[in-house]
């Protein structure tokens, strides 16, 4: 079952893309140093002496991107936040349904740490079933990004707001895949978790 959900949920392509070289981020910000379009590019990316030398994250994590926190903003409603930092959280959304009122206008905002090298394409893709049937599918660019460092220890991204589905017909449970992955096909978090249609927020 979780084979075939994720071989339903992958990015979307462009005819004719090819990904680029991968580059250290010391390659890129020493990269034609001459060529200002080029410069300007690695500005919008804070590709610079900072990026190349102050750097965080632990020598030993090998994870280049590293999701911090997600977090379902409810119009109207205390923001409701998972610490992804702590210990079986990514296990327990499962098990722990969101609950969100028919016809709630929503967003959800995603905390993120990048470290390491330059992310590039970095997208969230989610895959949404009721009864094993897919009700929605969703692949959102993010973008692309230097590792953080101490004077810019985190990214936040917030999605576009929805409107959660109204009417008898559509109260009920849903399952969702999410997935984080980039221009290299690199998956940098998969997890499943589940939230309710319900008439009230009760």
């Amino acid at each position: 079952m979780t084979g075939h959900a994720d071989d339903e949920l992958k990015p979307s392509t462009t005819e004719g893309y090819k990904v680029g070289e991968k580059k250290s981020v010391a390659e890129y910000a020493k990269l034609d140093a001459e060529d200002e379009s080029l410069a300007r590019w690695k500005a919008s990316l804070g590709i610079g002496a900072a990026a190349t030398t102050g750097s965080i994250g632990e020598p030993g994590d090998t994870r280049t991107v590293v999701i911090l926190e997600l977090a379902l903003l409810i119009k109207g409603r205390p923001d409701v936040v998972i610490d992804l930092d702590q210990p079986d959280a990514v296990k327990n959304l499962e098990k722990t349904p969101f609950t969100i009122k028919e016809g709630a206008e929503y967003r959800m905002r995603v905390k993120f740490r990048v470290q390491h090298e330059v992310i590039s394409g970095l997208r969230y893709l989610q895959l949404v079933k009721r009864k094993k049937i897919t009700v929605d599918k969703s692949d959102q660019m993010m973008g692309s990004y230097p590792p953080n460092t101490k004077e810019n220890p985190f990214y936040e991204k917030t999605f576009a707001e929805e409107d959660a589905p109204s009417g008898m017909l559509y109260r009920g449970t849903y399952d969702a895949l999410s997935k984080f992955m980039d221009d290299d096909q690199k998956e940098h978090l998969s997890f499943k978790w589940t939230f309710e249609i319900k008439k009230s927020w009760e």
